[in-house]
């Protein structure tokens, strides 16, 4: 059964969130209040601390094999990679992504935890797949419960994707951004994704307008390109469920797929070409490109919200989270939205609880930080989670969700003060007429910070 949730929110940025999903913590008690650097102030050391652990720990006593496969970027060193959290099986980049044909700089690819060569004609998506099945087939041919963790580095830039592929996509961009933004609302109106009357957001103003942009079929080609990324992840899935399908667990299993953060514009009005040692006259796609699509396709992506990762308004936060789980879902649900609130806090404990067991106060001879999230379970069986209070920060940007009411800045900008149930694309600040609500909720978000440990920003080093 097909079950998709609305009101799902990651921490907008790739590592934090993965912090987050993989402990049940807020990424600042994890460790990880910002990237992997370490800045020496115990939220921000760059890796996975002694006071959280991981799913694939938690759910050891239940006799699980745990395999993950992709992006790690929760420690970088040896000694902090997954085997030494729990996990039985690794395949993939401890370090983060990059690059989808081969590792830049300063990357390994790691099996289990030995460094190994990049094979030739190598890609990302299809790499990471391959394993999982061979570990997902080694779970279950060994008779115990599977849990993957499939971190896929793709539709990250840079862009690269088969042509063959590519070629799928090509001319469906050739209307420009604002068209195929318009067409995206209007099926997701029609979908029931969101309320009758949500607002599509207005095209960003650092944006060219289309009949502005000379290149228009690079655009097309970039676009279509991206496209083709998330086409081979969920072909990749595809493989996985067939997988499952083989050893007769698919109904069994519980399947969650979501995202780490939006898009991305951290490259300009139409992206970048050839950064980090890419040929800038390579075609983008291929294996010696580097090549974005910036704002614009970022602004397209995000439909219909504002913002984007790296920021804490919608744009940045809000995760698809799509479920599939035939023996749990309820057959009525099948199909439909939940708008339930939830958070990839809400992973760790989701997982024991459909397991059947507690989170632990003590790991290692270690006290363990108390988990942030609760089961998200009850709304995948069409139950109410009850008001939710969700808080959020990434270089200052920072937010409070109480209901449906939300408290947002960007780093050094005023708060604004959104009611997400009328007006869930944040385009109506409300917080000159609830001074005391916003007085309330930047409290709250001021006592969160001191207790996770969020620090200024730009973050100084402690010495």
């Amino acid at each position: 059964m097909l079950f998709r949730s609305t009101q799902f929110y990651n921490t907008g940025r790739c590592c934090p969130t993965r912090a987050a999903l993989l402990t049940g913590l807020y990424q600042h008690q994890a460790g990880i209040g910002h990237m992997s650097g370490d800045h020496g102030h115990p939220s921000y050391r760059g890796f996975l601390n002694d006071r959280c652990i991981t799913i694939a720990e938690a759910l050891k006593p239940a006799g699980y094999f745990t395999v993950i496969c992709g992006k790690w970027h929760v420690g970088s060193r040896p000694e902090q990679w997954p085997l030494k959290r729990g996990f039985d099986r690794f395949y993939g980049t401890p370090q983060g992504g990059g690059h989808h044909y081969r590792n830049l700089p300063g990357r390994d690819l790691v099996l289990n935890d030995k460094v190994i060569s990049m094979p030739q004609r190598w890609y990302s998506t299809t790499a990471f797949t391959d394993h999982a099945v061979q570990f997902v087939d080694e779970g279950f041919r060994a008779g115990k419960p599977v849990f993957l963790y499939l971190a896929y580095t793709a539709p990250h830039w840079a862009l690269h994707a088969p042509d063959e592929e590519i070629a799928k996509f090509r001319g469906r961009y050739r209307k420009g951004w604002q068209p195929v933004r318009e067409a995206r609302h209007q099926r997701q109106l029609t979908m029931g994704m969101f309320p009758k009357g949500t607002k599509l957001s207005s095209q960003d103003e650092q944006m060219p307008t289309w009949d502005k942009v000379k290149n228009q079929d690079e655009m097309d080609l970039r676009m279509a390109t991206h496209a083709a990324m998330v086409h081979l992840i969920d072909r990749g899935v595809g493989r996985i469920v067939d997988k499952l399908k083989e050893h007769d667990q698919l109904d069994n299993t519980l399947i969650l797929f979501l995202s780490d953060n939006g898009a991305s514009a951290e490259s300009g009005p139409t992206g970048f070409t050839g950064a980090r040692g890419g040929d800038p006259q390579a075609r983008t796609g291929t294996p010696n490109s580097y090549n974005s699509f910036g704002i614009s396709g970022a602004n397209m992506c995000n439909t219909p919200f504002r913002f984007y990762k790296m920021y804490v308004h919608e744009g940045g936060i809000a995760t698809p989270l799509v479920a599939h789980w035939p023996k749990g879902i309820p057959a009525k649900l099948n199909g439909s939205f939940t708008s339930e609130v939830g958070h990839v806090i809400d992973l760790l404990p989701t997982c024991l609880d459909l397991a059947g067991l507690e989170y632990p106060s003590r790991h290692k001879e270690k006290a363990l930080t108390p988990v942030a999230g609760r089961s998200f379970a009850p709304a995948l069986r069409g139950k109410s989670l009850g008001t939710r209070e969700l808080y959020f920060e990434h270089e200052g940007n920072a937010a409070v969700r109480q209901g449906d009411w939300k408290l947002v800045r960007a780093h050094k900008q005023p708060w604004a003060l959104y009611d997400l149930a009328a007006d869930r694309t944040e385009l109506k600040d409300l917080s000159s007429q609830n001074t005391e609500k916003v007085a309330e909720l930047k409290a709250k978000w001021n006592a969160w910070a001191e207790r996770v440990g969020v620090q200024p920003w730009p973050m100084k080093r402690k010495q």
